[in-house]
């Protein structure tokens, strides 16, 4: 199944999510709508709100409070990107100029703080504690993962379990938080909401794994973004942190080098290093190791086109390359 197929699963809810973005993105601020705009509008996934909508779709309860949800949670992601783009320094995201590169750092971070704002008004709008409880709980974490990522920027000396804690706050914690919200918002049992939250879990893994994958393998034009980003702003990912355990003292001594300096003058050498190490093979691995604890937590939803949809959804987050 393409993604296309996965889309079509709820063309008209995905039509109303978009539909109410726009209506939720006006502000008497005429830069806050331009720059929210524009972040929201630049051609991303919107795998989160997707969990959402499929979720409900499964349980035959895709309504306007699903629609509401599914547009909490991009506004929540997007509010993140706006932040990471600021903090990583980054000046293309999609294929385009982030908005930090358009209008500056400043105003990027304050319009990130009116999309967490706007989010958590809808969110009271639909009147349910246990799923503000999940929400408000995942933006903490998400903060952390992403404070404790910056903390270990640079720093070669990152383990394995580290990097893991880093990537399930600030990726997997959000995939999780769509799936579990919405199982909240439906009332399901108890071992379903278990489930889903579970597969939310292991998918973002998943996803955010391939994501630094395609950092050293993927294509530029493809993806919309730098190849090669990790390496210089130092983020010690998963395919490093395996190739300095598997590689000769001078090797290891070289990517802890580059960690530490950032930039990419070790690119080459780097890369060479890392794929004789078997270091992008294990990556991927532990993605699709990941994909696989998704799809068993899917075994104890209802059968039809929209659960089949999410097992596609996993399989996508895996064998992307973009």
């Amino acid at each position: 199944m393409h993604i296309n197929d996965v889309l079509a699963t709820v063309s008209e809810e995905f039509q109303a999510v978009n539909t109410l973005i726009n209506e939720q993105l006006e502000s008497r601020i005429p830069l806050v709508e331009k720059i929210a705009d524009y972040i929201v509008s630049s051609g991303g996934k919107r795998i989160r709100p997707l969990l959402v909508l499929l979720t409900a779709k499964t349980f035959e309860r895709c309504d306007e409070h699903a629609v509401r949800l599914a547009t909490v949670i991009e506004f929540l992601h997007t509010a993140t990107l706006l932040h990471d783009d600021v903090v990583d320094t980054s000046d293309m995201r999609r294929g385009n100029p982030t908005a930090n590169a358009k209008w500056g750092n400043a105003p990027s971070v304050l319009v990130g703080d009116f999309l967490y704002s706007r989010a958590f008004q809808m969110m009271v709008e639909l009147s349910s504690l246990p799923v503000m409880a999940i929400l408000s709980n995942a933006t903490c974490v998400i903060a952390e993962g992403e404070v404790l990522q910056l903390t270990n920027v640079k720093n070669p000396d990152t383990t394995e379990a580290q990097y893991l804690d880093v990537i399930h706050g600030k990726t997997a914690m959000l995939f999780e938080a769509s799936t579990h919200s919405t199982a909240a918002l439906l009332q399901l049992n108890d071992s379903q909401a278990q489930a889903l939250k579970d597969y939310g879990k292991e998918l973002g893994m998943a996803f955010q794994l391939v994501d630094d994958l395609l950092d050293y393998e993927g294509d530029a034009v493809t993806m919309g973004k730098n190849v090669g980003d990790d390496l210089a702003e130092g983020k010690a990912t998963l395919p490093l942190i395996h190739a300095m355990a598997h590689s000769k003292d001078e090797d290891r001594q070289l990517i802890r080098q580059a960690i530490r300096k950032g930039g990419l003058d070790d690119m080459d050498a780097v890369m060479r290093i890392v794929k004789d190490a078997g270091s992008l093979t294990y990556t991927r691995q532990q993605a699709e190791a990941c994909r696989d604890r998704a799809l068993a937590h899917l075994s104890i939803l209802p059968k039809n086109a929209a659960s089949d949809a999410l097992v596609a959804l996993a399989n996508i987050a895996v064998s992307r390359n973009t």
